[in-house]
């Protein structure tokens, strides 16, 4: 169905709904396009040359004035439709910024379909656990054409307006197509009891919960995560284990300087609590390797789907030999070693070494990407990456420097993920 993108004649109303403005949402190395992956039956041939440019010389012009344009296009939703507001987290400097990510996205992949639609996928199935309804996307065009064409100024004209017109319904009609198929199969959040507690020290917790409904998941994906202390305000962490028996699922949480949403989690949440856990996504997962020697590497909290992923490798029987390399600034700070070298002595053919960049202790010392230069080459093995985004970059660099491909090399997306997605 396509949108158009006046002021809808019914305005929304969902008590619960979160308007679809592209913002918090993911998953990396996703497979090729396909119906499964919201593109609509009979959706309208990609843009043309023409429109592509229009689209972007139209972006060229109001990119330097990007930030005022995302206070402006919130403001105007909110007088316009103020019933949306309260949907809406009470601070919104992170919201716009993502909003302008996505934005910059979708723009960039104007000229690849296959991608548009696998992004554009990914945000409808995600925003789903905001309570998305169809009825919101004219009311989001509306403000955001507005928005593009107060900005633009003089260079915005009859032609720019009408390739936008046509790029949003596309985009639209991929959300909106991706979320119906996901209703179809699955719900849009889980409730999930706290059932376990422990604090590790260095604001460190590990926090087990047990969803009401089953939660299937894929060790190395990470899962999207709602407290009731700060609702709205969704953030991302990998499940610590495969899938068990009994349907928990443990997170390793690291409370960071400012950080609302982790400073609750770690100091504050407590058994009987219940966390929000929207879809499990992600492809950082053990079928995506081809070789069966693995390379793992995690910094700090990094080691949650690292760890998964061992576990996975367990129950599977263990045919793949891994070697993982844990790094920290201190040794204090090499996170879960002790529980690591525990399963490599019940397992073969796990190795395991711990890199400490700033003291001298015993053992290897420098940063991550030096030690895996030192220990190389790689290149006949499947990499698994997790930890600080330099670590993880510095790590890339360093690996494909030695001959490992680029394709075998496997992390998150940084920061928001489906923005962040390659």
């Amino acid at each position: 169905m396509r949108f158009r993108l006046g002021r809808p004649s019914n305005p929304p109303t969902h008590p619960h709904a979160h308007v679809p403005a592209p913002h918090e949402a993911h998953a990396s190395h996703a497979s090729p396009a396909s119906p499964a992956d919201g593109e609509p039956a009979g959706a309208e041939p990609p843009l043309s040359a023409h429109e592509i440019a229009l689209i972007r010389a139209s972006v060229a012009v109001v990119e330097p004035l990007a930030a005022d344009m995302t206070v402006y296009f919130y403001a105007i939703l909110f007088a316009r439709y103020p019933e949306v507001r309260p949907m809406f987290p009470p601070g919104m400097d992170a919201q716009r910024g993502r909003l302008l990510r996505a934005l910059l996205r979708i723009v960039d992949l104007v000229d690849d379909p296959e991608s548009l639609v696998r992004f554009c996928g990914h945000l409808g199935r995600d925003h789903r656990k905001f309570g998305t309804l169809s009825a919101h996307f004219p009311a989001v065009g509306e403000c955001l054409l507005a928005s593009l064409a107060r900005y633009a100024g003089p260079a915005w004209t009859a032609d720019i307006a009408a390739a936008w017109t046509k790029a949003y319904g596309v985009v639209s009609d991929v959300m909106i197509s991706a979320a119906e198929q996901d209703e179809a199969q699955r719900p849009a959040v889980w409730p999930a009891p706290v059932v376990h507690k422990v604090q590790r020290g260095h604001g460190i917790a590990e926090i087990t919960v047990r969803p009401h409904i089953p939660y299937p998941f894929a060790a190395g994906q990470y899962v999207s995560l709602e407290t009731p202390w700060w609702p709205k305000q969704w953030r991302y962490y990998s499940p610590a284990n495969a899938p068990r028996p009994d349907g928990t699922l443990t997170f390793h949480v690291r409370a960071v300087a400012g950080g609302s949403v982790s400073g609750a989690l770690v100091h504050r949440c407590a058994v009987g609590d219940v966390l929000q856990l929207g879809a499990p996504m992600g492809d950082m997962v053990l079928d995506a390797a081809v070789h069966r020697d693995l390379l793992c590497v995690a910094g700090g909290t990094g080691l949650a789907p690292i760890r998964a992923l061992v576990e996975d490798v367990a129950r599977r029987g263990g045919r793949h030999r891994v070697d993982l390399f844990l790094g920290a600034r201190t040794g204090a700070e090499l996170y879960g070693v002790d529980d690591m070298l525990r399963m490599a002595q019940r397992h073969h053919w796990l190795s395991i070494r711990g890199a400490v960049s700033h003291e001298h202790v015993p053992g290897i010392r420098g940063s991550l990407p030096q030690v895996l230069a030192e220990y190389g080459p790689w290149y006949q093995h499947d990499v698994f990456l997790s930890g600080p985004a330099p670590m993880v970059v510095s790590a890339s660099e360093t690996l494909t420097q030695h001959g490992t491909l680029p394709d075998r090399i496997h992390h998150d997306p940084f920061e928001t993920p489906v923005l962040s997605a390659p």
